[in-house]
């Protein structure tokens, strides 16, 4: 998609009016999410741009916002890729790295059962067998061909232990995320970026090969063709334009009008990292986070779940919480972010205050949004649908536990 950067903001009036199209449309186009974008520092217009994806997001999803408490899984940090704002992946000889066993892997499903949570978030670094040959030797001596077979493993660990999978394992082919599908709620892969300028030198993918676009988009396409409820996402302040976050949120857009499998769109600001490259890089102005969730609601439409982290934005929840979102994502009560360990989630039951302040209610969630458990039987296996039945209400929201703690039961 080819948008010019060039854009002269608009003036309050103008801009409303363009708010009032997209949200009469349920949708936006390309050029005018551009135009809005350069002109949120006009006085006024963020506010409108802010009121109008909250006026798009009440239309189908209401007064509520989702929450899934889970369990974070990092069953590898190693990585083939070096993305520059990256803290997460490791090397192989560094003390950080480790890969989990599978009893490890039980041991945090019980905490998370125990703690009333329902999603098991699997996440690891890509391939790392292709780069690291003591990792191979390691997958090898506990009978794996390769790290996607861990994957298969400790996901049936946690149908087994009462939690249900999602998994978010970079990179899959089409073979990969077929055997994965039928222990899998959900699965997903962040787009970040279509831009092919950030795999240029000294940009933030240059040593990233599985950040390549057409790779990303690839991969879409086919768990589409698959039928696996996708979670895909734009993230902010790598280095990208308005003109290419424009082009992100399209692209996504029309790889679920072609499939109609994503059922989440996360906006995620990047958070600059100690001893990364990126560490001096200035991070994301608040009401450009709050913009782009917004704009994101308006482009996508009311039908579809738009999420932002509340621990990457926790300045700015108030806002975000009247910004078009409909779910703030996973939350734990067990386990850090093992992607952002420094930005802590927040309290369930601020979260739930929050929400309520903001003239909304708060629910919980499993891995599968409600109107996806309950309307769309193709896009899961019928024996893990008896699972994601048994763990959720008759409205298809996540069923608690009645031994939890006040905290817990926020």
């Amino acid at each position: 998609m080819n948008l010019s950067e060039d854009v002269t903001p608009l003036t309050r009036p103008a801009a409303e009016a363009l708010i009032d199209a997209a949200v009469d449309a349920g949708e936006m186009a390309p050029g005018v999410a551009l135009e809005l974008a350069a002109s949120i520092r006009v006085p006024g217009v963020l506010d409108a741009l802010a009121d109008g994806a909250f006026a798009s997001k009440q239309r189908l999803k209401g007064d509520i916002i989702t929450v899934s408490r889970n369990v974070f899984l990092p069953l590898t940090n190693l990585c083939r890729n070096r993305c520059t704002y990256c803290s997460f992946a490791k090397l192989p000889d560094s003390a950080e790295a480790h890969t989990y066993s599978l009893e490890e892997v039980e041991e945090v499903i019980q905490g998370g059962v125990a703690t009333g949570c329902t999603e098991a978030l699997m996440c690891l670094g890509d391939k790392p067998e292709v780069a690291y040959g003591s990792h191979r030797e390691w997958l090898a001596e506990r009978g794996y061909r390769t790290t996607i077979d861990l994957v298969l493993e400790a996901c049936k660990l946690a149908v087994a232990g009462g939690m249900l999978p999602h998994t978010n394992a970079g990179i899959l082919s089409r073979e990969e995320m077929e055997s994965l599908r039928p222990w899998n709620a959900s699965m997903g892969l962040m787009m970040e970026t279509t831009s092919e300028r950030l795999r240029g030198k000294g940009m933030a993918h240059f040593h990233a090969p599985d950040k390549d676009p057409a790779v990303r988009i690839r991969m879409h396409e086919e768990a589409g063709e698959l039928r696996i409820p996708f979670t895909s996402g734009l993230l902010l302040g790598i280095g990208e334009n308005d003109a290419e976050r424009v082009a992100t949120l399209m692209t996504i857009r029309d790889i679920h009008r072609r499939h109609g499998h994503i059922q989440e769109v996360i906006v995620q600001p990047f958070h600059p990292k100690p001893d990364t490259p990126m560490r001096a890089v200035a991070p994301i102005r608040d009401d450009e986070v709050v913009a782009w969730v917004a704009l994101a609601r308006l482009i996508l439409g009311p039908e579809m779940n738009v999420q932002a982290p509340p621990n990457l934005a926790p300045r700015m929840l108030e806002r975000l919480a009247r910004s078009g979102l409909n779910d703030w994502g996973g939350v734990s009560p067990v386990t850090v972010d093992f992607i952002n360990p420094e930005a802590p989630w927040p309290a369930l039951r601020r979260l739930k205050e929050l929400t309520r302040d903001s003239g909304q209610v708060l629910k919980d969630r499993g891995p599968v949004y409600p109107d996806w458990l309950l309307e769309r039987p193709e896009f899961f296996d019928p024996t893990l649908k008896k699972h994601l039945l048994r763990l959720a209400t008759d409205e298809g929201y996540a069923r608690r536990p009645h031994h939890q703690s006040k905290e817990e039961a926020a």
